[in-house]
């Protein structure tokens, strides 16, 4: 019985870990989503909230607002922020 369970122990805690994976990856979306948002409005472009976002590289986004419009966020060669319509 306790070989088993020693065998058992380490996919029960892999399953454990997985489980949570989903519940931490959408709250790290949330985060970017609400980032976008904020950077969006900084720069004076329409768009209400951020939808959904598709990471396209490090620093660089395709934020799709509530309102339809969407939008590339990235910072260019010198450091800033940059959101294109897309």
């Amino acid at each position: 019985m306790r070989t088993t369970m020693k065998r058992l122990a380490p996919i029960a805690l892999a399953a454990l870990l997985a489980g949570l994976a989903g519940p931490l990856a959408a709250a790290e979306n949330n985060a970017v989503n609400k980032d976008l948002t904020s950077v969006i409005a900084l720069l004076g472009l329409p768009c209400g909230q951020v939808a959904s976002a598709q990471r396209r590289g490090e620093n660089d986004y395709l934020a799709t607002c509530t309102d339809g419009n969407r939008y590339r966020v990235y910072t260019n060669a010198q450091g800033r922020v940059v959101a294109e319509k897309q």
